[in-house]
């Protein structure tokens, strides 16, 4: 592998690549690179929340036949997933979907007919002999007064409960009509039991999931596409849309929870403490030894042996040891402390490095700004093709910041991949060590080329003369293909090498795209406008 890196810079000093940043081919690396795929999530506002819903609304209405409230209490069961509804239909038929769904699919004739026989009477409130114009019969069949009913929606609503508010009836379990529920209870709460309606949509629906932005910016991301990728909102957050933290590939999202947690808790400041020192006997207070001597006091008198940390008697003072066995070997003693040792190394020498990187990575993206910005600049002083044309720059600075990302991702997943926490059974310890050192080996090259790639764009470019600006965009065009390459690499290692022999289960990763994680196309609510 090293041989197959050195060959590219080797080619690097001799030939120069013709970069076409839509769909290119790099020499250097013999690879083309080609656009991306057609994106794969809309960002739904505030504004268009609405159309949205009513998008699918329309949809299960013309094709099942029914109402909009029955359409909307059918998909709020079914989690606002339409082809598992489609597919519920074609299987068991109406009668079935709208009794698991707490719908009566019933006959509009036959339930006008047998309102003439319903006594006025409320067997809530118990009252009789009430006028019809003050009792309501819900779809179910079941009838009671606009008081009862109208207590029973302000509950519900207030409770949060109201996108399935059901029936008063004993052991019924239909939901009721939403257009009734709006016209007994006051505006402002009609108002209330609109949103959680509305809000459904996003928060009962596996593909639609709220911007985790702070504070929120009212946004919803809906993929389109079933996968566990990154996404982008148009305010700019990137995040995981699996579990809504931040964007974390290479990592999975229960690799990225263990390490927040880890990094958070300071478990490893407790890893410390048990190393280098020694609970008292008596109060169980931490000590930690300043001095030669090996006869403790505790603050709160007590004395004990430093060696063994056992409580000392009247023989073990300043001049004897008396009744100690300090000296005999205690092998699970000595294994525990070497591995508490062990465990705090390893954890040190990983966040260093993904610390150190995600450091690196606050720096360059000033730097990016930096870089934009002379680039506008000195684009209007200079008239030839590479001053006005600064693509190259800019792309090559964020070919920097989206791999050094990468790269201190990499090290939380190389330290759970490789760990005993995840995969202690999965591998064998030579198998183990034959992936880490050909990861290893992918991650070395990354850091290396990532390196190079920053010191190139620290470079005054804005000053340099043509012949060097030339150069300059060279080494940026070769050096932006080759990390790219190199990350495909590293990705393919992962999915295919890594974790594809593991039935990793909870272990997807995010797909890798060289543009950078997708920035969500702006959902259009106009092809929705004549059906609201």
């Amino acid at each position: 592998m090293d041989d197959e890196y050195l060959s590219y810079e080797e080619e690097e000093e001799n030939e120069e690549v013709d970069y076409d940043y839509d769909d290119h081919y790099s020499e250097d690396v013999g690879q083309v690179i080609t656009k991306e795929e057609a994106p794969t999530s809309q960002v739904i506002t505030k504004e268009a929340l609405v159309a949205a819903q009513k998008q699918v609304l329309v949809r299960v209405m013309e094709l099942l036949s029914v109402k909009e409230n029955q359409a909307r209490t059918l998909l709020i069961y079914y989690q606002w997933d339409v082809d598992k509804l489609f597919c519920l239909f074609a299987d068991q038929g109406k009668d079935r979907l709208f009794s698991c769904a707490g719908l009566t699919a019933f006959d509009p004739c036959l339930v006008s007919s047998t309102r003439m026989m319903v006594m006025n009477c409320c067997d809530i409130c118990m009252e009789d002999d009430l006028p019809s114009d003050v009792m309501t019969r819900m779809e179910c069949g079941h009838s009671f007064c606009n008081g009862c009913w109208k207590e029973h929606f302000i509950v519900r609503i207030n409770e949060g409960e109201s996108k399935r508010i059901k029936c008063m009836a004993h052991k019924c379990n239909a939901i009721c009509d939403e257009d009734v529920v709006r016209r007994l209870v006051s505006p402002e709460l009609a108002k209330k039991f609109e949103r959680f309606l509305i809000e459904s949509y996003v928060e009962d629906n596996r593909m639609v999931k709220w911007c985790p932005s702070t504070p929120h910016c009212g946004n919803a991301i809906r993929k389109i596409k079933d996968d566990d990728g990154e996404v982008e909102c148009l305010c700019g957050l990137q995040f995981c849309f699996s579990c809504l933290s931040e964007s974390h590939s290479p990592c999975s999202c229960l690799m990225w929870k263990l390490w927040t947690k880890k990094c958070a808790d300071e478990s490893e400041t407790v890893n410390w403490i048990t190393v280098n020192t020694k609970l008292c006997p008596k109060c169980t207070k931490p000590i930690s030894k300043s001095e030669g001597c090996n006869l403790m006091t505790c603050k709160c008198g007590q004395h004990f042996c430093w060696l063994c940390g056992e409580a000392t008697g009247v023989s073990h003072t300043w001049t004897t040891i008396d009744g100690h066995s300090c000296g005999r070997y205690k092998d699970d003693k000595v294994r525990q402390m070497e591995r508490a040792k062990r465990d705090l190394d390893r954890y040190t020498h990983y966040h260093y490095r993904y610390k150190a990187h995600t450091d690196s990575l606050k720096l360059e993206d000033k730097l990016r700004k930096n870089v934009l910005e002379k680039a506008v600049l000195n684009s209007e002083r200079k008239s030839e093709e590479v001053f006005t044309n600064y693509i190259w720059v800019t792309d090559g600075v964020n070919r920097l910041f989206r791999s050094r990302r990468i790269l201190s991702y990499s090290y939380v997943f190389a330290y759970y991949m490789f760990g005993e926490e995840l995969f202690k059974d999965e591998m064998s310890d030579k198998e183990r060590e034959i992936k880490k050192n050909l990861f290893e080996d992918q991650q070395q090259q990354l850091e290396c080329n990532v390196e190079r790639l920053s010191k190139v764009l620290e470079e005054p470019f804005d000053e340099y003369e043509f012949m060097k600006a030339v150069d300059m965009r060279r080494q940026l065009n070769n050096l932006s293909a080759l990390v790219d390459n190199i990350c495909k690499q590293m990705y393919e290692c992962i999915e295919n090498e890594l974790l594809g022999p593991i039935q990793f289960g909870n272990h997807n990763i995010a797909p890798y795209r060289s543009k950078g994680i997708e920035q969500a196309t702006e959902f259009c609510a106009d092809i929705c406008k004549s059906s609201s």
